[in-house]
């Protein structure tokens, strides 16, 4: 039992370096394997099909994003086969049990990413949100940048 225990311990922390120091994505790349968690706590897998990732690392950044997704009204990601990640690993406990009920009032879904390292593999730039344009099996086709404190979200999919 020990050894089992030992094994998989040693798994857990070569699995967790190569997250650390994952590379990011480039122009024909596969999306690696994402579960989560929405807002609302259901569960999410990313599943080849989806057209385009919004990818947010940055709190400030993702903020900006909310509110300009809400006002695209509910619907507006599925519509464009869109999912939106948002990391929130280094959000405090406490300020969680404050935002959570914030995000469940969005017309949007947020896939909350709550463990670090998981999105490693997503390119980004300071202050902006990621947007990987996908093809269907499930490769990044484009990558670009949204600037959400200044750029609507409304052409964002084209």
């Amino acid at each position: 039992m020990k050894k089992v225990i030992g094994l998989s311990f040693v798994l857990g922390i070569l699995l967790s370096c190569h997250l650390a120091t994952a590379a990011p994505l480039a122009v024909g790349d596969a999306i690696p394997a994402v579960a989560a968690k929405d807002q609302h706590g259901a569960a999410y897998t990313f599943t080849n099909g989806t057209a385009f990732l919004l990818v947010a690392v940055e709190m400030d950044a993702a903020k900006a994003a909310n509110q300009k997704l809400a006002a695209e009204g509910a619907g507006y990601l599925e519509k464009h086969g869109a999912t939106y990640l948002m990391d929130i690993h280094p959000m405090p406990g406490i300020a969680k049990v404050f935002a959570l009920p914030k995000m469940r009032k969005y017309p949007h879904r947020i896939v909350l990413i709550e463990t670090k390292g998981v999105l490693n593999w997503a390119p980004s730039k300071p202050g902006h949100v990621t947007l990987l344009a996908l093809n269907p099996e499930g490769r990044v086709s484009k990558i670009s940048y949204w600037n959400p404190a200044s750029e609507s979200a409304s052409g964002l999919f084209k």
